[in-house]
């Protein structure tokens, strides 16, 4: 396994798990730091699926960013950017 994968995979979760703590009402500001994060995570992750031998954990990170950015874009415009 490649460290970029790893690295990938492991961005990809704390992306999710911003996303999650997002979720909950009153803390969906937190998304206007998260989704940066998960931006980033989604660059570096396609940077290891082109770079690395072992491209299935960061084919899994890249998906996770992507999950991250939607979910709390989509929390971000229903919560009105505050709640």
């Amino acid at each position: 396994m490649g460290l970029l994968s790893i690295l990938s995979f492991v961005w990809g979760i704390l992306a999710v798990l911003g996303m999650a703590v997002g979720l909950i009402p009153f803390l969906g500001s937190l998304n206007y730091l998260n989704i940066p994060f998960a931006v980033f995570g989604l660059l570096f992750s396609i940077l290891s699926i082109i770079l690395s031998s072992r491209k299935e954990l960061a084919i899994v990170g890249c998906i996770l960013c992507a999950i991250a950015i939607f979910l709390g874009a989509i929390r971000l415009v229903l919560g009105f950017g505050i709640f």
